[in-house]
């Protein structure tokens, strides 16, 4: 049982309710919700996103959070659904600045912790796990764990309780009534907070454009039972979310049942398999795991590889196989592969490079979602479920783009919410709740921070355009030398192009560049300009004007001037 922390308990009279989303509206991923009453902040959970195609060389995208560096002496807590990076993942960058104290199932916190002690924070870090049905005093606020159903062990829906009535966060959720784990959505707990009233309703809207009801994930259990079967000749290698617990559990039961041993690769694979095996999320039979190194003690049939890369990411360890460039695992036509995912929108051109590659070296692949995979995520009569529950005076759609957002809104509406309670929020956008109404009220420092590396919020939007213009049109350097007393051009301009043209085969233009950016320089000097900013403006104006025209291209031209 989590630790019940006591804050003053003073409710403001005739106060207001703030509800502001610092990430997951208008995208998938980076889902952070703030809700602030009187001195009191309640943060529900903090995610990162992975970057556009557009955002050359990012690594991860976290929310902007200095609303909350600038409210730190408020926050009673981080109040964590589950352990999915994109609920998760911006903790250990969020901590640099504040450190509240986290909450969270025993999954959720195991997974958390790998992370925290690898950025070093561990120690400093203040963890406080709970069990569904916990209830944790957050100064006028409380918010209680409920048991959910998701794609990962240990997932939970809040039940804020705040002096105008419940918020009721769902979460990642789905309705499995027969779950790998046996335990199953707690829908008589949620039916009662409808009973109680629920101010608002938080619910995620991902997949809300899908009809029906998600199906269980035994279905996926049955389908690899099918696949292990039809291919004892076979090596047999999935590609999964390291974070489906619960689907790796299925592939080790199917390991068991035909005799194989199971080796995993991929560094969060084995980060949260040996986390949920640690805390008993997963049953693994002695010996049945085997180091990676030691599969070439084994015949292929004998074997199951667990891997990450099923989004073809470039650095996981899928996508190294395919391109033969791991290690321990070079692929042939004595290997099955099989995808066990849905590919994430904007990642199926990245899929399908792997897979193609897989293909050209004779490998088996099987890639029909429909089969090895099953969503994690609530489809439409589900969230029907969940509004006729709770029956929310008010409604806010969260975590997902704007069309899911809009959708969720229309599903409401079908429902028989007013059109006026429903609100569809913007990122930093502040939801304003009283006794008597609920209304949008003004806005919060927010938006994306990047992650480069080690650096975090050094790249923005001027970097980003500058890689962009790089990558399309490529660069020119200009180098001289002047005397600016003696009014004389000493040495160039020499002129170095990166991505522009192949300067051997383009010797004429590069000549008349030289003579152009020759002249630049000479008429400054003569019209006595000697102000460096000024020069290099002249030289680049020339030298653009120039190149368009020859070429219809717009390289970056830096010019470099230098005086003796």
């Amino acid at each position: 049982m989590a630790r019940q922390r006591k804050y003053g308990t003073r409710v403001p009279k005739g106060g207001k309710l703030k509800v502001i989303s610092l990430g997951g509206l208008h995208e998938i991923g980076k889902n952070i919700t703030v809700l602030e009453y009187g001195e009191d902040i309640v943060i529900v959970d903090c995610g990162l996103a992975f970057p556009d195609e557009d955002m050359l060389g990012i690594d991860l995208v976290i929310p902007d959070v200095s609303y909350l560096e600038k409210n730190a002496d408020k926050i009673r807590g981080i109040f964590l659904t589950h352990g999915h990076e994109d609920h998760i993942g911006a903790i250990p960058y969020v901590l640099r600045t504040i450190n509240p104290p986290i909450y969270g199932t025993r999954l959720t916190l195991g997974i958390l912790e790998n992370k925290l002690e690898e950025a070093g924070l561990l120690r400093s870090a203040h963890l406080h796990t709970v069990q569904v049905g916990d209830v944790i005093k957050a100064g006028t606020m409380s918010v209680e764990f409920i048991r959910a159903n998701h794609s990962i062990a240990d997932a939970c829906c809040l039940a804020i309780k705040t002096p105008l009535g419940y918020v009721f966060h769902t979460g990642d959720f789905k309705l499995d009534v027969s779950p790998i784990d046996g335990e199953m959505m707690d829908l008589a707990r949620i039916g009662q907070i409808g009973k109680e009233g629920v101010l608002l309703l938080l619910a995620e809207s991902t997949n809300v454009e899908r009809d029906g009801f998600t199906p269980s994930e035994r279905k996926v259990g049955s389908s690899l039972e099918q696949i292990f079967m039809s291919n004892t000749d076979k090596r047999i290698i999935i590609a999964t979310f390291s974070s489906n617990v619960h689907r790796v559990q299925q592939i080790i039961n199917a390991s068991v049942k035909y005799g194989r041993k199971v080796a995993i690769t991929g560094r969060s694979m084995l980060n949260v398999v040996g986390a949920a095996t640690r805390l008993g999320y997963m049953n693994v039979p002695e010996g049945l795991i085997i180091d990676i190194n030691e599969i070439s003690r084994y015949n292929p049939e004998q074997l199951t590889i667990v891997t990450t890369g099923s989004q073809g990411e470039t650095m996981s360890a899928l996508y190294r196989m395919a391109f033969s460039d791991h290690k321990k695992v070079q692929l042939s036509g004595k290997d099955l592969v099989i995808l066990s995912s849905n590919a994430i929108p904007g990642n199926e051109v990245l899929v399908g490079k792997v897979v193609n590659e897989m293909y050209k070296r004779g490998v088996n692949v099987y890639h029909e979602p429909s089969i090895v995979h099953v969503s994690g995520h609530a489809c439409k009569e589900e969230l029907k479920l969940m509004h006729a529950l709770t029956k929310p005076k008010y409604f806010m759609p969260v975590h997902g783009e704007y069309r899911h957002l809009m959708q969720h809104k229309e599903l409401a509406e079908f429902m028989g919410m007013p059109s006026s309670h429903i609100f569809v929020s913007d990122i930093g956008k502040v939801l304003e709740i009283d006794g008597k109404s609920a209304k949008f009220n003004g806005t919060v420092p927010s938006g994306k921070i990047l992650v480069d590396g080690f650096g975090v919020g050094d790249v923005g939007n001027i970097v980003l355009r500058d890689r962009r213009h790089l990558g399309q049109d490529g660069l020119m350097v200009i180098v001289a030398t002047v005397n600016t007393d003696e009014r004389e051009i000493i040495s160039g301009p020499d002129i170095i192009s990166r991505g522009f043209v192949y300067v051997r085969e383009s010797e004429a233009l590069m000549e008349e560049l030289r003579a152009i950016a020759t002249k630049a320089l000479t008429d400054c000097l003569n019209k006595n300009v000697t102000e460096w900013n000024e020069m290099k403006t002249t030289v680049k104006d020339k030298l653009s004007k120039h190149i368009y025209t020859k070429t219809k291209r717009s390289p970056m031209i830096l010019p470099v001037i230098m005086n003796v």
